[in-house]
């Protein structure tokens, strides 16, 4: 694979994004288009919050935009291709992981997809994956996902 310019010189110093420096994620809210979300339970490979139910999300690469990282993250991730995407805002999360401060920029974004298309992308990181009405998501939930739910709910419930 093809590396990206600037991408080798973070990895041979060893940094970390969202640790050593701040990191950027897109996080998409992924919907059928009739008030039912896509999340997934994290599996036993990810690095924090093992077994709560999530919705997607990714680091941004070098060189692409906001709209490219969200597509490349959903086919990563869940196999499918987005039919509609809408931004809905930047947010700085800062958490702890243990000991090890983060800081991240979150790129919000809801992205209605195919129900018939989803199936796990990513079977080292996604344990099982469900379609849930807005208003009773699984629980536990990531930690991070009741702070962008009013949002998206409000989003995805327009008609």
């Amino acid at each position: 694979m093809k590396k990206k310019a600037g991408e080798e010189n973070y990895k041979q110093l060893d940094l970390k994004r969202g640790v050593d420096f701040i990191g950027i994620t897109c996080v998409f809210y992924c919907h059928d288009g009739k008030g039912n979300l896509l999340m997934h339970k994290r599996s036993a490979r990810c690095r924090d919050e093992v077994g709560r139910w999530d919705v997607g999300g990714g680091a941004m690469e070098f060189g692409e935009t906001f709209e490219e990282a969200v597509c490349r993250e959903i086919r990563e991730e869940y196999a499918t291709e987005v039919l509609d995407l809408k931004f809905l805002g930047a947010h700085n999360v800062l958490r702890e992981n243990g000991e090890i401060k983060t800081h991240w920029i979150a790129l919000i974004f809801t992205a209605r997809v195919d129900p018939e298309e989803v199936r796990i992308g990513d079977p080292e990181k996604v344990e099982e994956i469900g379609w849930f009405d807005v208003y009773n998501p699984p629980s536990p939930t990531h930690s991070m996902v009741p702070s962008f739910l009013e949002m998206v709910k409000k989003e995805i419930l327009q008609k």
